[in-house]
């Protein structure tokens, strides 16, 4: 197993992706974290992690709240005994988000508290845990849309990945020499709740992505979690400051 004996965060784990990377985590050895601010979501994610014969401890975690981030790393702290691994993945897209001339400001400010200050918070709390071992792995969910412009915008969704894709370079050199890696994932379209939902609703929305991918589909949640995985492994011991687009080939293609 390759996290055998390593705690692991995973936010917004209660579905879609995250529910996915809490299964394939606890498989692969880790005890898993589930916070999510569904907390029956959370819960459901635990049950099933431990009815395939993992450990998780569910944890209802507004990630924007610093109270909820501290609390959610001392749990995991308090029940494992230690940190290894913290996995940014909860992420908000609300469908009020568009071009910035008529997107509104609490919907700004909403998808910029989440996947920004959430990202924030969480590594404020986990990075001192994870010094106290000398070892850690942060792996933070960016967007292939931090990288490119998009004639169908969602600007504050692309604004916040794109801060994120920073912050990820900044604590990579902050904190390599204490043994903490820190690295970004950028997922092109990937079916999960979160963009499936959208899309249904929005059928030219989805064949215009559909027709920029070369590979003609959307990418499975299994596939970006299996990179997470390597992450989270000491397998990537040298892998620090990473932007790993996984997206099919849309970033590469010119029309």
């Amino acid at each position: 197993m390759r996290l055998k004996g390593k705690v692991s965060i995973i936010t917004g784990a209660g579905g879609g992706m995250g529910r996915v990377a809490a299964l394939r985590f606890a498989a692969e050895g880790s005890s898993v974290l589930v916070a999510d601010y569904d907390e029956a979501a959370a819960n459901e994610t635990v049950a099933q992690v431990r009815a395939a014969g993992g450990e998780a401890t569910p944890a209802r975690v507004d990630v924007s709240v610093e109270a909820d981030a501290k609390a959610m790393v001392d749990l995991a702290v308090r029940q494992y005994g230690r940190l290894d691994v913290l996995y940014n993945n909860a992420g908000i897209m609300p469908e009020a988000d568009h071009s910035v001339v008529d997107t509104p400001v609490e919907a700004w400010d909403q998808v910029m508290a989440v996947n920004v200050r959430g990202v924030y918070l969480a590594c404020k709390y986990a990075i001192p845990r994870m010094i106290d071992n000398n070892c850690g792995s942060i792996i933070n969910v960016s967007s292939f849309v931090a990288l490119l412009g998009c004639s169908v915008p969602q600007d504050a969704y692309t604004a916040s990945k794109g801060a994120v894709l920073s912050l990820t370079r900044s604590l990579a050199v902050q904190f390599a020499p204490m043994g903490i890696r820190t690295n970004a994932i950028l997922p092109g379209p990937v079916e999960t709740p979160l963009l499936m939902d959208w899309l249904v609703k929005d059928e030219k929305a989805k064949q215009i992505r559909l027709a920029r991918n070369p590979t003609g589909r959307f990418g499975k949640a299994d596939e970006v979690v299996a990179l997470a995985i390597y992450l989270a492994s000491d397998e990537s011991a040298w892998t620090n400051g990473a932007s790993l687009v996984i997206d099919g080939g849309i970033s590469v293609n010119y029309f």
